[in-house]
């Protein structure tokens, strides 16, 4: 008898749920915006709703961006036993991806991260082999996207956090030299180009889906992959971090159109800039076996794969058509791979997705008030 599909609502988490939260908080946190004035400070509105908020300081911007890891941390203490290693190492670099990657989309170059680490209780930093690896970890992952790490919390909330179990979350503040690299969409146009940068794996978004699928595995997390590899191993590949590439892209005079963190909603996010457009994918990355897997077992389709997972691409350039060659040139010689992958069109708001013959509505992405 087959098995029902094991979607994302299934494995409890539900967007239609979660935005409408999202939506309610940024219209009171837009009612806030006047309370800057006072300081001589002005917020660019523009950057409401996008994946970090921009604040003009006497002629300086400044963006700043808060994320958190979800539930990864839950996989790495799984698989511990079965590899003999913490991978906290890892997820702290995931953790810092989430922040910075998101930051780097409205054209900001990252200066500091702080970090929030909340334990179910002081044992948890007892721990000496996953202490040393979750710091030396989130150390190499500043040098990384040369950001300093200028502090954090550590609270020990046991009643709120479950024991033996870590929140783990950064907050990342960075700077846009002018206004001219100030990326927040109003240069987007008909014809422009979408290069895709690959993903090393799931990233951070769709693991509660991942973890479920456990339930059905009789192997759990020591199940093979196609390519060999234990499959809770592969989950705990680390997110990509792609400050480098934006950073030699500006080095280069290159300030892309739009950028978008390719996380929670999958391919989906591809739309997330706020005009009416369609994007038209042409041309697809290979899909991580992980994720291949993660298809196979959970039985669902195309659209719900590329909906709610990176699919093997973890972030979007939308480029003057004649940068794009260069664009992928500059992320694949820094070892991401990169490719042009479609282009916007003027039309309705939708992301058509050709060799599959998907296409996602304006109404699938609901990020904005």
């Amino acid at each position: 008898m087959a098995q029902t599909p094991l979607d994302y609502t299934a494995a409890g988490v539900d967007y239609s749920k979660i935005d409408p939260l999202k939506i309610l908080a940024q219209k009171a946190a837009s009612a806030t915006a006047g309370n800057l004035a006072g300081h001589g400070v002005s917020e660019i509105l523009a950057s409401r709703g996008e994946s970090a908020y921009v604040m003009d300081i006497g002629g300086t911007l400044i963006a700043s961006i808060t994320e958190c890891l979800g539930t990864k941390a839950l996989v790495a203490d799984a698989v511990r036993p079965i590899t003999g290693k913490t991978h906290y190492d890892s997820i702290a670099q995931d953790t810092i991806a989430m922040a910075v990657n998101d930051l780097i989309t409205v054209g900001a170059t990252p200066l500091s991260i702080h970090a929030y680490w909340s334990a179910g209780g002081s044992e948890w930093f007892a721990d000496e082999a996953r202490m040393v690896d979750l710091v030396t970890g989130w150390q190499k992952a500043c040098d990384v996207c040369k950001v300093s790490w200028g502090g954090g919390e550590t609270p020990a909330l046991a009643g709120v956090v479950e024991a033996g179990r870590i929140d783990l979350a950064a907050s990342s503040v960075g700077i846009i030299p002018s206004r001219e690299r100030l990326t927040l969409g109003d240069k987007m146009q008909d014809g422009d180009a979408i290069v895709l940068l690959a993903s090393s794996g799931i990233h951070a978004n769709g693991v509660s889906l991942a973890r479920k699928l456990v339930e059905r595995l009789p192997e759990g997390y020591a199940s093979k992959l196609s390519d060999g590899r234990l499959y809770g191993e592969a989950l705990l590949d680390p997110t990509t971090l792609y400050v480098p590439v934006t950073e030699a892209l500006f080095a280069a005079g290159i300030v892309p159109h739009y950028s978008a963190n390719i996380t929670g909603h999958g391919w989906r996010k591809i739309m997330r800039h706020p005009g009416n457009f369609t994007y038209r994918i042409h041309s697809l990355p290979d899909v991580p076996p992980v994720l291949s897997f993660m298809q196979q077992h959970a039985g669902i389709d195309d659209r719900e794969a590329y909906g709610s997972l990176n699919m093997g691409a973890g972030f979007a350039f939308y480029v003057a058509a004649e940068q794009a060659e260069e664009v992928a040139r500059i992320a694949n010689g820094l070892g991401i791979k990169a490719w042009v992958a479609g282009r916007v069109e003027a039309g309705p708001k939708q992301v058509v997705i050709e060799p599959l013959n998907l296409t996602y509505a304006a109404d699938e992405l609901h990020l904005r008030a």
